[in-house]
């Protein structure tokens, strides 16, 4: 006689994919508003361009990060982060077995909704992944302590990096220093002196030297020209 069919005692669906297994986003938003994202992708792209000589250097944004081989629920996605010593590699996600390492340096951007994760949660799984660098931003001044906050590694416990003089936290394992400057974030490099830019603003800032000089030079010609001018009249009389 054959036996009942009973969809109880069917054998569950094991998915083989890593694809699935791990899956590249979480269906939440990149950024908690417009200007949230404005200033993100800016330091994303300002820490591109001050790390693009650099052939070991990964950088990354609101990706999906994995910290347990096996279970996918260990995961968490830092608005920023970088990575030294690994391939700069486009990723659909980032694996710390694979990586072979956590980054180095993580960063999020806080908002209502977030911040008391930021401050607990996710603070507590950055330490324990040995993250030497966590930096926290808060775009509108309203959630956290302080607009901004760093925190540096000690005995597997976060330290409170203190502001100096001019209010910049340094994050030690970039050698770069975080302000808030016109009441946005910016980024310092102490070694060269100067305020990190993207690729564009360094585009846009070299177009507009390059006209002043066309500038300048078309004036001097200008000026010479009616100089001359000048001295061939004397001669004339």
């Amino acid at each position: 006689m054959a036996r009942p069919y009973a969809k109880d005692t069917s054998i569950p669906y094991v998915p083989t994919d890593n694809v699935d297994l791990y899956p590249s986003e979480d269906g939440k938003p990149m950024a908690a508003s417009d200007y949230h994202l404005r200033l993100l992708i800016w330091t994303l792209q300002a820490l591109e361009a001050h790390f693009a000589q650099n052939p070991e250097v990964y950088i990354s944004g609101d990706i999906m990060m994995y910290y347990s081989e096996g279970d996918p629920r260990k995961s968490i996605s830092p608005d920023v982060l970088v990575c030294f010593g690994i391939n700069p590699k486009l990723r659909l996600t980032y694996k710390t077995w694979e990586e072979g390492k956590a980054p180095d340096f993580v960063m999020e951007f806080s908002s209502k909704s977030t911040y008391d994760k930021d401050l607990g949660e996710k603070k507590d799984v950055y330490a324990s992944l040995g993250i030497q660098n966590y930096f926290l931003y808060d775009a509108e001044g309203l959630y956290l302590p302080s607009p901004m906050m760093g925190f540096t590694l000690v005995d597997s416990k976060y330290v409170a990096v203190p502001a100096d003089e001019q209010g910049s936290f340094r994050a030690s394992v970039l050698d770069l220093d975080f302000h808030i400057r016109d009441g946005e974030i910016a980024i310092y490099d102490p070694v060269a002196g100067e305020w990190l830019q993207t690729r564009a603003e360094r585009t846009e800032i070299a177009e507009a030297r390059t006209e002043i000089a066309e500038a300048r030079a078309e004036n001097a010609e200008a000026e010479l020209a009616k100089a001359l001018a000048e001295i061939e009249r004397l001669r004339a009389k």
